[in-house]
């Protein structure tokens, strides 16, 4: 498989994968998978650039917030953390933050370091208003969340007003989590009560938390933990460990094993001491958080994607089990991937029942030889379906040897294997019962259309009489009203409300549509970029068919920053189809209204596309890249006659000589920091 096929491979896992674990509190893979797939990605687009695109995996963070709950924008956003699973790795962290702000040496070393337990639950953000309680909401997809505010008042670990010293408005952060010996109980009662127990503690915590009934919420004893800050009115300390200082003091719990760290050289001595003590501990945790204490050079590093640059987390190893494997399945995704999952014998892994676990490819099964009927080893960190490591050693005699199928199991068409990929797909296209229902549900996911009511099942069921057999049969629904009526499990009252429901999304975002198609590639964010550079539905459409090779809009496409070849070669092929654009026209049909989309307003520079070249004196590269992209500019690598600034370091070559022969507007290095008010 090329870079870019299992790049966008990976994009679309780990898509998945963050819409099973914040948006429906039920993993699909270990965190050790999930780490060592968005390490994989990271590596492909360290030594592939142009593979990175924005908004894309690499800065994703969580899931789109739920429906059923009130949505609420953070007024900074609620961002993820980058991993290391070691010191070597912790060291490469340091040593690039160190670089970012042009540090030598001994002033790397001199850097001071809050470590803080890294707390297994639900990240909540707390806005105080005045110094009182107005809202609490979850991370959802990092820039507005499920707004959770009366079950959060139920939790006594939540101070209702703060002191005078607070800010006017200041937004708290910390993580809402279940104790093990709490755990225990509630699963204890579910047992009791016949209800299927929660798989781990983070879980419990976040089905606990997301309840419609506050008094479900009341009646679980949950603990927060404070430790960060988003918006504040007022600066409140020049120090991380300050800041901690200030919460204790404002009556929030602050984990008592938090503890400023001098000197990076001591890190790894409190790695051992906390991994050590870590199956003491009375709380779920699967790593440590590493922040650099000085905020004045936090907010000089700024964030990288959805990370910051001046905090990592170190993540502890996975926890192992042996089971049994008792059957390969093959499922079939909405592009004709042949995805094996193992079916496994019940087993206890670090407290989480585990029955199932990916294989990912064929690949994968032949180098671990895996049969049904082995003994395997799993390892798990923290999640529901870990990684298999392989097989343990038996005298019991062996099944066959796996042969994966060369044909599809749903439709039994030819199963191919592109050259140089690792996912053999099914050529059945949409005559493909798998693919062509997986895109219909793909298309009413939360993500994409959002229609309460319509998902997977009722789609499958119909699907199969006929009813949906492609998405602007969705929209036509209403035709079949009395049928569906007649169907079990179906009335007039749930009929009018689903009827409803499909009528209220007639209007639709332009990158909600995009993304609904399912075609290849095109993730959400993926869907955004574009929607907010086509603006219009009829301007993407007119563009995307006559986006040949050769031709001004393909060079357009190729252009926008983050969509790469293989993105751009995915949507060519989708339009190239005459039965896709059929597809796609009859569904235009049955929409009122598609939005346009706006790029973002975040600042004096929204709208323009900026290129550096030459070598920048006063600050590094990626500084000046940062302070861009905080003010609303894309930057880019290459100037085109798109580019609307380019700011010329010393020794500004060809790009320079290309922005005179284009007429763009430059600036030097000391205008460069006027336009910006540095």
């Amino acid at each position: 498989m090329n870079s870019a096929d299992r790049h966008a491979e990976l994009e679309t896992l780990l898509a998945r994968w963050d819409e099973a674990y914040h948006g429906k509190d039920d993993p699909e893979v270990s965190d050790a998978e999930y780490d060592a797939a968005r390490r994989e990605l990271l590596e492909l687009e360290d030594a592939n650039p142009e593979l990175r695109r924005e908004g894309g995996a690499s800065d994703r963070v969580g899931a789109l917030p739920d429906s059923a709950f009130g949505k609420h924008r953070h007024l900074v956003p609620m961002l993820s953390l980058d991993n290391v699973f070691g010191s070597d790795g912790f060291e490469g962290f340091v040593s690039r933050a160190g670089r970012f702000l042009g540090l030598d040496d001994d002033g790397i070393q001199a850097l001071q370091f809050v470590a803080e337990p890294k707390i297994d639950g639900l990240s909540i953000n707390l806005t105080y208003e005045n110094r009182k309680f107005v809202r609490g909401v979850t991370r959802g997809n990092g820039i507005e969340g499920e707004d959770v505010t009366a079950n959060l008042l139920t939790l006594k670990d939540i101070p209702h007003t703060l002191p005078d010293d607070a800010p006017d408005v200041i937004e708290i952060r910390g993580e809402v989590f279940l104790s093990k010996k709490n755990f225990l109980t509630l699963n204890e009662q579910q047992a009791e009560r016949g209800i299927k127990p929660f798989a781990n503690p983070r879980n419990a915590a976040a089905g606990s938390l997301r309840q419609l009934d506050p008094e479900i919420t009341r009646s679980r004893p949950l603990s927060l933990f404070a430790y960060a800050q988003g918006y504040a009115s007022s600066s409140i300390s020049e120090t991380h460990s300050g800041y901690l200082e200030a919460l204790t003091r404002w009556g929030f719990t602050v984990n008592p094993l938090s503890e400023l760290i001098e000197h990076a050289r001591d890190i790894p001595a409190y790695v051992d001491r906390l991994a050590r003590d870590r199956s003491g501990l009375d709380y779920d945790i699967d790593g440590i958080v590493f922040k650099l204490n000085d905020i004045a050079l936090q907010n000089r590093l700024g964030f990288a994607g959805r990370a910051p640059r001046w905090a990592i987390a170190w993540k502890f190893p996975a926890e192992q089990a042996i089971t049994r494997l008792l059957r390969i399945e093959i499922q079939v995704g909405r592009t004709g991937a042949l995805t094996p999952v193992a079916h496994l014998e019940p087993v206890n892994v670090g407290g989480v029942i585990v029955a199932r676990a990916t294989l990912h490819n064929e690949d994968e099964i032949a180098r671990k030889d895996v049969r049904d009927g082995d003994l395997i080893r799993l390892q798990r960190a923290g999640d529901v379906i870990p990684q298999i490591l392989g097989v343990v050693e038996s005298d019991e005699p062996r099944s066959p040897r796996y042969v994966f199928p060369d044909h599809c199991p749903v439709c039994g068409s030819l199963a191919e294997r592109v050259h140089g990929e690792a996912v053999r797909r099914c050529t059945g296209g949409l005559t493909c019962e798998a693919q062509v229902v997986e895109r219909l549900i793909h298309m009413v996911s939360r993500g994409a259309f959002d229609i309460d009511g319509l998902g997977d099942r009722s789609i499958r069921e119909f699907h199969a009489a006929g009813y949906v057999l492609r998405p602007g049969d969705i929209f036509r629904l209403g035709a079949h009203k009395d049928e569906l009526q007649k169907r079990d499990g179906w009335g007039e009252l749930s009929v009018r409300n689903l009827l409803q429901a499909i009528d209220e999304r007639r209007t639709i975002s332009l990158a909600r549509l995009i993304f609904g198609l399912g075609i290849r590639r095109i993730g959400e964010r993926n869907a955004q970029l574009l929607a907010r550079h086509y603006g219009t539905f009829e301007a993407w459409r007119d563009a995307m068919v006559a986006a040949n090779a050769g031709s001004e809009e393909r060079e357009a496409l190729d252009s926008i920053m983050g969509v790469g070849g293989a993105i751009a070669d995915e949507l060519v092929a989708f339009f190239s189809e005459a039965h896709n654009v059929e597809t796609l026209d009859d569904l235009r049909q049955q929409l009122h209204t598609i939005e346009a989309e706006e790029a973002p307003s975040e600042g004096h520079l929204s709208g323009k596309t900026i290129v550096f070249t030459g070598t920048l004196t006063t600050m590094t590269r990626p500084e000046a890249k940062a302070i861009a992209e905080r003010l609303g500019a894309q930057v880019t690598d290459s100037v085109s006659k798109k580019t609307s600034l380019v700011v010329l370091g010393e020794k500004a070559g060809s790009k320079a000589k290309k922005a005179a022969d284009l007429g763009l507007e430059t600036v030097d290095e000391a205008g460069w920091r006027t336009l910006t008010g540095i």
